[in-house]
């Protein structure tokens, strides 16, 4: 294959079948993804673990099952370990007989696609998680590695938090960027496309719910980079837990509800503490947030259950994954909470997911018992993969996650209503 593009001669020697025909396709691959978006040369992918956005065994998906088998015949595994979205099915999310007969048959690969996935080179059988960067899990990319990452709320929380640099990549292609160790370089990996093409003045009067501010400017900016100002104010400018966990929930909505791969919070995410305004664009245009404009958003999500005025069945809390933290104070909130009402269980049954590891560390802690004796259920499944279901999609579940709303039937309240209703029942 000819190409513009400047390789490597080890680069060329794959690209030229030296290595084998399967990993001449896997470079013939990235070399036309790359001339797709003008990269002139490839660079290394430097991270120590991958991660894959296909973690579910869709009976559908043969073609990527077949692709695999013959990826590991001709030996082309990946170069790096790498971790994957989470598992799509936990008994112990609430289902009926009919959806667990729509599962069996919908997912019926998942045995043999994560056989697959642990040739080919899964870090552990933990590792179903869509929040690999956090401590529990270990794929915690470093200020300036390239990755070769597909989740869009990863992507946008490695860039955007740890400063590492990683565009916003389809399924399997991420996969043949690990298995190649390059990846084309354009966009998100250069200084140029980490630009700010929009600064987003934060105006409201108190912290904004993150899923909501997320929505507003993803949809507002859509794939440019924003540059957030008035943020640091109900944040504060040191990235600790509580922090991480806002800005990885406000990031999920900024790549859901918009195409957002990157962004720079001022005097708060790495590059912009560094670098403050030398980040933005001269001609960047400017998005005003205030409380009117995140009410004006939020009413305009549209509600598609069958029945509007229905009660809620279920409701799904932590997508992405929730931390550890996280599980702790939705523990505390939802005891005071009940404690208020003078009541013991939850009135509609609530599932908080996170990953294998970050739930073995909570079920150390003295809230695990509290949260189970209350009614709340901890899983470790992908809420959306659930609600691909068509049974599951005719339910009225509702969420505190705009990704989910934005993929799926479900209906979204911020965490303040979220508590009330499933609390006090109704909607």
């Amino acid at each position: 294959m000819k190409t513009n593009m400047v390789l490597t001669e080890e680069q060329q020697a794959m690209l030229n079948g030296e290595k084998g025909e399967a990993m001449a396709k896997v470079m013939k691959t990235l070399v036309m993804y790359g001339e797709a978006f003008g990269a002139e040369r490839m660079v290394p992918v430097t991270s120590k673990y991958g991660h894959l956005v296909t973690s579910f065994g869709l009976s559908v998906m043969k073609p990527v099952y077949e692709l695999i088998d013959k990826l590991l015949e001709a030996g082309a595994v990946s170069g790096q370990k790498f971790s994957v979205d989470p598992r799509p099915l936990d008994k112990n999310v609430p289902s009926n007989f009919l959806q667990n007969l729509l599962f069996k048959f919908m997912y019926s690969k998942q045995k043999s696609y994560e056989e697959q996935l642990e040739k080919m080179g899964l870090m552990n059988e933990k590792a179903f998680t869509c929040t690999c960067y956090l401590d529990e899990v270990g794929n915690i990319p470093q200020k300036g590695d390239i990755l070769s990452w597909a989740e869009s709320s990863a992507v946008v929380y490695a860039n955007s938090v740890l400063g590492a640099r990683c565009n916003r990549n389809s399924g399997i292609i991420e996969l043949f960027g690990s298995i190649a160790g390059c990846v084309p370089y354009f966009g998100l990996l250069t200084d140029e496309g980490r630009m700010a093409s929009w600064i987003v003045e934060i105006r409201t009067t108190k912290l904004p719910e993150a899923q909501v501010l997320g929505s507003a400017i993803g949809m507002k900016v859509m794939e440019d980079v924003p540059y957030i100002r008035g943020l640091t104010k109900f944040i504060g400018t040191q990235l600790d837990d509580k922090t991480k966990a806002y800005l990885k929930d406000m990031g999920a909505a900024t790549a859901s509800n918009g195409a957002v791969g990157l962004f720079h919070v001022e005097g708060l995410t790495p590059e912009a503490a560094e670098l403050g305004e030398k980040l933005i664009k001269p001609d960047a245009r400017t998005y005003i947030i205030d409380d009117a404009e995140l009410e004006r958003v939020k009413a305009g999500y549209p509600c598609i259950w069958k029945d509007p005025s229905a009660s809620p069945k279920l409701c799904f809390i932590g997508c992405p994954h929730l931390s550890l933290n996280q599980l702790i104070e939705w523990t505390h909130r939802l005891e005071s909470r009940l404690k208020e009402l003078n009541k013991e269980k939850v009135s509609v049954p609530t599932v908080f997911t996170a990953s294998v590891p970050v739930l073995e560390a909570f079920n150390k802690t003295e809230e695990s018992a509290k949260l189970a004796k209350m009614g709340g259920i901890t899983s470790y499944i992908c809420p959306l993969m659930y609600m691909n279901n068509p049974l599951c999609g005719k339910m009225p579940v509702i969420t505190n996650s705009n990704k989910l709303r934005t993929y799926t039937t479900c209906r979204y309240y911020t965490d303040d209503e979220i508590l009330d209703i499933i609390t006090k029942g109704g909607k």
